[in-house]
């Protein structure tokens, strides 16, 4: 909880409640939680899990109880409609409204793979945008950080990579990692297109053990990282020599090319149990994951790694024996499917520990969909009218430097991996002004295209329990937007904001008088003023950079 007054003190804020109550001790333990089940649990726990829940969403939450909601976060549902050609007019294969995934790319055609990146960008946020219910795209988007490919250029193979993440996201790690280590946009970003038995590259089965699946550990001496070897390393880019990335008129995909692949025995050393691997020409690659995936490390290093996206990056002594250690079994004993490791963490005394909440800083993408989608900002019905609202919030995500398709480097964001920093490097001197630019331009409407996007205050009030009552607006506001409930001192200063220097019976009957007469400009006008003045106070307060 440290993060949270050192936050405050970075951005010259005052000390919050939870900053000066006495902090209780984390429990850590993956037995399930049997504590009372608030609102408050309800929003912490889809607040980690989907982006931006609603008042309404977090009230009937809240009646569902934790088991009904965890089980409908990881619902198995159909995948989203494919992305589609919304404004490019010399598309020769794809009119406006129709999907270019399985489409030829004619490089001759100005422009045309960039209208589908373009496209394929606006359509990844509006599932960030649409898909409310599901943990599905929260992990997508982790995989993603995990699973990094980074520029590639054709739009389809990006579509292909995506596809395989959002399909596996809450299956099973080994068909992942199997799909993953031959996807087109892998063999070309981690140079598997380069790997033959005459020039074994290493790049890929280098990540793929210290990033993708078991992890570097500790040095043990030259060439020795603990958990494999450099020897390792050479041996299995050996085994994963032979695959090419294919892209034949639109059709996507990886070849197999027997005279490319080494089909020498692959000794490997004491660290991966002194396995050889024998010729198995294409389902070599399956027996390399099967051999990593056999160590016990790689569920821990995989149950880390989810555990530093949905839950902290503290991760002691204790949290490794009686977290990290239980979910990796549970990985194992499920043969590496993910959900029933993930769905004993979310449904956790250590999840719902008041502790936890509020301990990281949200990164842009949750900072930008909080506000479309705790708020509800309407967008148009016309599906090729929402892409460009889609597309700007990918260019506005750009200027926050949380690119999708477009990491800074092989390890993902530094935020869930770089020590002991972590979370805090969202928020600087430099991030922090544009994105209060961002709720001043919400707040005031913002052209994009012909459409004023918008948060509609009066709206997003009207939902609330009692939103006549200032003191149980100002609550029902925050409880949606911050992790943990604010103190008496900061309501009243809110308050003050919303009414200067009168009493709460004023914003009562104001507020009624504009309900009995919703159509007169000047009352609508005042109400929404004022409103706008809390809305930005409170979006600007460092409870709001916090998850």
């Amino acid at each position: 909880m440290d993060r949270r007054s050192l936050f405050a003190r970075s951005i010259g804020k005052a000390k919050t409640q939870s900053d000066t109550k006495s902090q209780d001790i984390m429990v850590a333990s993956l037995d399930p939680y049997v504590g009372e089940w608030t609102a408050e649990n309800a929003a912490h726990l889809l607040r980690r899990t989907t982006f931006g829940p609603t008042f309404r969403g977090i009230k009937e939450a809240e009646s569902n109880g934790l088991a009904m909601t965890v089980s409908t976060l990881l619902a198995d549902n159909p995948l989203p409609p494919l992305p589609i050609n919304y404004s490019f007019d010399d598309d020769p294969d794809t009119p406006i409204g129709e999907s270019w995934v399985g489409k030829p790319t004619d490089n001759s055609i100005q422009n045309l793979n960039v209208s589908r990146k373009v496209s394929l960008n606006g359509w990844q946020m509006g599932l960030f945008n649409e898909d409310s219910a599901s943990i599905r795209e929260k992990l997508t988007l982790f995989w993603h950080n995990h699973f990094v490919t980074s520029d590639i250029e054709l739009a389809g193979y990006d579509f292909h990579y995506l596809n395989i993440l959002r399909k596996h996201a809450l299956g099973n790690f080994r068909t992942l990692v199997e799909e993953i280590t031959v996807s087109p946009s892998m063999l070309l970003y981690l140079n598997g297109n380069e790997n033959t038995r005459q020039a074994p590259n290493e790049n890929y089965a280098r990540e793929l053990l210290e990033l993708f699946t078991i992890g570097k550990g500790p040095s043990a001496g030259p060439g020795d990282s603990t958990n494999y070897t450099e020897d390792d390393v050479v041996a299995l880019a050996k085994a994963l020599t032979g695959w090419r990335s294919r892209s034949n008129d639109g059709d996507v995909g990886s070849v197999f090319i027997n005279n490319r692949h080494d089909t020498s025995d692959k000794q490997l050393s004491n660290r991966l149990n002194n396995a050889v691997i024998e010729n198995e020409g294409e389902n070599e690659y399956k027996t390399v994951i099967d051999i990593i995936l056999q160590q016990d490390e790689t569920a821990r290093y995989t149950s880390r790694r989810l555990y530093i996206w949905f839950v902290g990056s503290n991760i002691d002594a204790d949290i490794e024996a009686n977290v990290i250690e239980p979910m990796a079994a549970l990985i194992r004993d499920n043969n590496y499917e993910v959900k029933p490791a993930l769905e004993a963490l979310l449904m956790s005394e250590h999840f719902h520990d008041a502790t936890i909440r509020g301990c990281m800083v949200n990164h842009p993408i949750d900072f930008i969909f909080k506000l479309f989608n705790s708020f509800e900002i309407a967008l148009p019905n016309n599906i090729t009218r929402k892409y460009p609202i889609w597309v700007e919030i990918s260019r506005v995500l750009d200027d926050l430097d949380m690119t999708i398709l477009l990491h800074p480097s092989v390890a993902g964001w530094k935020a869930f991996h770089q020590s002991p920093q972590f979370y805090d490097v969202w928020i600087n001197s430099v991030s922090l002004p544009k994105r209060e630019r961002i709720v001043n331009e919400l707040l005031e409407g913002v052209m994009v295209g012909q459409r004023l996007v918008k948060i509609d205050t009066i709206e997003v009030v009207s939902n609330f329990n009692n939103p006549s009552d200032p003191n149980a607006l100002i609550s029902d506001l925050t409880n949606v937007l911050f992790p943990f409930p604010i103190s008496t001192g900061q309501i009243d200063f809110l308050k003050n904001i919303l009414i200067p220097g009168l009493p709460d019976f004023e914003w009562t009957v104001e507020y009624s008088e504009f309900l009995a007469e919703p159509n007169d400009d000047s009352k609508r006008l005042a109400i929404e003023n004022k409103l706008k003045s809390l809305f930005g106070a409170i979006l600007k307060m460092p409870e709001n950079y916090l998850i």
